[in-house]
């Protein structure tokens, strides 16, 4: 009987070792992809879309902003980061989001620094 508990244990641990690497790998991945998308210029908010997985409109119900305004998408991001520390009793799960949402709000605010300062170039030129 103990023989077959043991076996049931380490299965059991097995099974549950796999889906965190397996999630590990996932979130491994998507912050590559973020920081992919961050680091190329001229990006389309369509395209960063596509990369963070995340619209605009999701991130900013996550971060509970309505505008984008750098200020207070850090502040409301860094209440909810800590307020979901797993270490505080909070969701890793809800972090990730966090997150992923803070990281697709920044790419929107480096998309449209771009677009201004390529509009300022062209109206220099002309």
């Amino acid at each position: 009987m103990a023989k077959y508990l043991a076996q049931v244990i380490v299965m059991g641990v097995q099974v549950v070792g796999r889906a965190f690497a397996r999630a590990l790998q996932q979130e491994y991945a998507a912050s590559q992809a973020a920081a992919r998308a961050r680091s190329s210029a001229g990006q389309h908010s369509a395209a960063a879309t596509g990369i963070s997985g995340m619209s605009l409109q999701e991130a900013q119900q996550i971060l509970n902003v309505s505008k984008l305004e750098p200020e207070e998408i850090q502040k409301n991001y860094d209440h909810l980061f800590k307020v979901n520390d797993k270490s505080m009793g909070g969701s890793f799960y809800l972090q990730s989001k966090v997150l992923r949402a803070k990281e697709r709000l920044d790419e929107e605010l480096n998309i449209k620094a771009q677009q201004q300062k390529h509009q300022s170039q062209h109206s220099m030129e002309t």
